[in-house]
């Protein structure tokens, strides 16, 4: 399919958040929460004229789709670019293209498209602030062989998400980081 058969059959914000069953929460409390600075809203104004729209790789259950996503709905509205959700699982064809170092089914992923339905740019999973946080915490999880591994890495993928919720110096490096992609 093309770009822009992906982005028509993409869920809008409202069936998007309809479908939500996991993280809805965190993700409205995010979205509620964050504002973009002016300087933010100034690099802003060059973008909106290329009247992108946005195709949204994407799961429920994802913590980093949880911060990223309203970051990305709140750029949305101050540029009028029409977002679309297109959930990761049920997709593995659109996935498949963007893979994350050519392997991982990474998520989210914002593939940005032009009028002509051009991809124009793509960003994701995470903004590299994000990434660097997420693997230093990393650093402190038992060997995958140790037993209690699997408990350890649910706790501080909670422990992150937590922190994904309550940070908005987070949430501005996930704004600039997009805003970067898109200039």
């Amino acid at each position: 399919m093309e770009l822009r058969e992906w982005f028509e059959k993409g869920l809008t914000k409202e069936q998007y958040l309809n479908h939500m069953q996991v993280n809805k929460e965190g993700m409205l409390s995010i979205y509620e929460g964050f504002s973009l600075s002016e300087e933010e809203k100034e690099a802003l104004q060059e973008i909106k004229q290329k009247n992108l729209h946005a195709i949204v790789l994407t799961e429920d259950w994802c913590g980093d789709a949880m911060i990223n996503n309203p970051v990305l709905l709140k750029i949305a509205e101050e540029i009028g670019m029409e977002v679309r959700f297109v959930l990761r699982d049920s997709n593995l064809e659109l996935m498949d293209q963007y893979l994350t170092n050519g392997t991982a089914r990474a998520i989210p992923i914002f593939v940005f498209i032009d009028e002509k339905s051009e991809e124009q740019a793509v960003w994701g999973p995470r903004a590299p602030r994000l990434q660097d946080y997420v693997m230093e915490r990393r650093t402190s999880l038992p060997a995958k062989e140790d037993p209690s591994f699997e408990q350890a890495q649910k706790e501080l993928y909670k422990s992150i998400g937590e922190t994904y919720q309550s940070d908005p110096s987070l949430w501005h490096s996930v704004a600039e980081s997009i805003i970067a992609k898109l200039k």
